[in-house]
């Protein structure tokens, strides 16, 4: 079991908290749901669910975040969220047909350049008083300056604060510039990063490997429910989470990160944080949930997941 310091503060760097309206069906009539959404939410959320105290740190603006905002404050932790001028991002998710059908999206605008230093001023000083940052990305992706992310990880680095990167590039190039501890990509970011196509355990360790020569300490390759890659410079795993027929995949990934992140700040080994990371984002699958799933679940989960050294 993990070791409980009376400090294991994580800070999550997601500057664009959503509004979700999620549409399901309850017999013969309709359920409609408000959540608070975004990859900065759900990593927050499983962080805080396993023990860590998460601050999250975004942006929050308009009639959106009118609503928004109580719904953030139900969730683990702190916020220090920054009010900008324009309307928090939202969208309308259909499920009545048990499955994800999007009916609408309106993302925010980009926020000031004052709003945009008001945010990394806050996450900055967060971020040297926690064992760990998360950064997230924003929402949409051209909304803040790409440098933000390199700054960020440079910064927190410097005050000896562990960092976790799950970006896309450009985003993810930048982060790389500051030299992360851990950089979680799936395939396609990966792809992404290499700019060719990746097929194969060989191409996928091959991709880690250059995250590694880029700056990354760890780098780990996720690949949904089949068996992820995680490289060093001294040793490659692979991770295998439980797998399941049923359930839902959205919201996995930050559930992954939130559990490792809280981990890592608890005073966990990696080896340790990479499989409760891989059993929370197999409890957010069966929940059918965005970075939802409980400590018992994940407890329970820990035991089925394997980590091999290759």
């Amino acid at each position: 079991m993990p070791r409980m310091p009376e400090t294991s503060r994580v800070t999550v760097f997601g500057p664009h908290p959503l509004l979700a309206v999620t549409i399901e069906r309850r017999g013969e009539s309709d359920d409609v749901h408000l959540h608070p959404a975004g990859q900065g939410v759900w990593v927050a959320r499983m962080a805080g669910e396993l023990g860590a105290h998460p601050v999250l740190c975004g942006f929050i603006g308009g009639e959106t975040g009118k609503v928004l905002q109580p719904l953030i404050d139900e969730l683990p932790g702190e916020r220090r969220l920054v009010p900008t001028a324009a309307w928090s991002g939202s969208y309308v998710m259909d499920r009545r047909s048990g499955e994800r059908e999007p009916i609408a999206f309106a993302w925010s605008a980009p926020p000031t350049r004052h709003e945009i230093d008001d945010l990394f001023s806050l996450t900055t000083t967060s971020a040297l008083s926690s064992e760990v940052l998360v950064l997230c990305g924003p929402v949409p992706s051209e909304s803040l300056p790409v440098e933000t992310y390199g700054r960020l990880v440079t910064d927190a680095r410097a005050g000896d604060t562990r960092t976790i990167v799950d970006l896309s590039p450009p985003r993810l190039n930048s982060a790389l510039e500051g030299e992360p501890d851990i950089v979680k990509v799936n395939d396609w970011q990966l792809a992404e990063f290499l700019g060719t196509g990746v097929e194969g355990e060989a191409q996928l360790r091959a991709g880690g490997e250059k995250l590694i020569e880029a700056g990354a300490r760890v780098a780990m390759v996720t690949r949904g429910g089949d068996p992820a890659l995680i490289v060093t410079a001294e040793r490659t795993w692979e991770l295998t989470p439980p797998r399941f027929e049923e359930g839902a995949p959205e919201g996995s990934g930050d559930s992954m990160v939130g559990a490792m992140a809280a981990m890592l700040a608890q005073g966990e080994e990696l080896e340790d944080s990479l499989r409760w990371g891989a059993a929370a984002g197999a409890a957010n699958f069966l929940r059918h949930g965005l970075g939802t799933g409980s400590r018992k679940v994940v407890e329970d989960l820990l035991a089925r997941v394997e980590l091999r050294e290759l």
